[in-house]
């Protein structure tokens, strides 16, 4: 197999091994717990209903997996009670399958939990022919489920928080990254990508918000995660900073484009400001992981804002003294973000940070 696709493929797999290996001891476990429990010879219904029922729970926090991981239970409950009532049948499948997909609307399921209660419905009333044993099948599986989304093998809380964090001011280097590259050439294509990429940081502050409510929780109800809750604290304390970076990066595009649309002369200077604040977004992640990194982005965002102030007095526009304001503002949320990653947290305050970006000197006009 060429190098070249045993690389996608190991990208393509790496995050999606956990989850697999999840489901495939979920499956094992309900197979095994069923025999012992005398259910079937073959069990293989308690296997599915506990692939199904880990499949809707997946990322989900812990009380919410169990209304779906429930919800799947009586679905497939229902499903077979609803084909020993009206037996088989083109028409009555057509029927059961449009119940099933119904009923994982009203639970607020995916797409893919939508398809899923269908496929599996039809799959799995058709494999035994006991009722009893069909019910505690399905609380096997569930159950089996429910024990390995929370307790043995519960997702580490950590990981999806930083991903979104990752999500977020990566997207936010590309808003100031496109938005310089727009002021340094009157470039409205990259003005529009600039206030496109703007309105997914705000999305992705959303997405942020809810891996750490799914990571608080795991970390609270699993046993081997209770140590992670101090690091879940640090990225908590950035979230509402990251929102204020994100709602000013969606004014500073706005801005920018419409400085560009205007067909106004190009600004350089104002451009390499906006790009280095871009370079403090992308820096701030890393820091969480190697704390002494705080110190670059802090430094850099800070120059930023000096820079862009100096700009701003260079050409007194309105248009460009909002811009240069607003880079000001996100340079502030950054070091914000970045103060409360911090572990010995509350070693800077606002009012010592707007000192910072007071005192600090303006970058000088070179001289001919």
């Amino acid at each position: 197999m060429p190098i070249g696709l045993i690389q996608l493929a190991r990208a393509r797999v790496h995050g999606h091994l956990w989850p697999i290996l999840q489901t495939a001891v979920a499956a094992v476990g309900a197979w095994y717990l069923a025999v012992l429990l005398g259910v079937e010879h073959r069990p293989a219904f308690a296997s599915i209903a506990a692939v199904i029922s880990l499949g809707a729970a997946f990322g989900e926090r812990r009380q919410r997996a169990v209304q779906l991981i429930a919800g799947v239970m009586l679905g497939i409950v229902l499903a077979d009670l609803l084909l020993r009532a009206i037996g088989g049948g083109l028409p009555q499948i057509g029927l059961l399958v449009v119940l099933a997909m119904m009923a994982a609307v009203i639970l607020g399921g995916s797409e893919l939990l939508v398809t899923e209660s269908a496929v599996s419905a039809i799959l799995v009333a058709t494999l035994s022919s006991t009722p009893e044993v069909r019910l505690l099948d399905v609380l096997i599986g569930g159950g089996m489920a429910l024990a390995v989304h929370t307790l043995v093998f519960p997702p580490d809380p950590v990981l999806a928080v930083a991903r979104a964090t990752n999500a977020v001011f990566g997207e936010l280097g590309v808003v100031l990254r496109d938005a310089a590259g727009a002021l340094a050439a009157v470039d409205v294509r990259r003005g529009e990508a600039a206030a496109q990429a703007a309105e997914n940081v705000q999305a992705h502050v959303g997405e942020l918000r809810r891996a750490i409510l799914v990571g608080s929780d795991t970390a609270r109800w699993a046993p081997l995660r209770r140590g992670t809750r101090a690091e879940l604290e640090r990225y908590a304390r950035t979230v509402g900073h990251a929102d204020l970076a994100a709602r000013s990066a969606r004014e500073l595009s706005r801005n920018v484009l419409q400085y560009v649309r205007g067909d106004r002369p190009a600004q350089s200077e104002l451009a390499g400001a906006v790009r280095e604040l871009g370079l403090a977004a992308w820096e701030l992640p890393a820091q969480f992981e190697e704390p002494w990194r705080s110190g670059d982005v802090l430094r850099i965002a800070l120059q930023a804002a000096s820079r862009a102030t100096a700009a701003a007095k260079h050409h007194p526009e309105i248009a460009l003294n909002q811009i240069a304001g607003q880079v000001r503002s996100i340079a502030i949320d950054i070091v914000r973000a970045s103060e409360a990653g911090e572990t010995d947290h509350g070693t800077l305050t606002e009012d010592s940070t707007e000192e910072l970006l007071a005192d600090l000197p303006l970058p000088q006009p070179a001289t001919s």
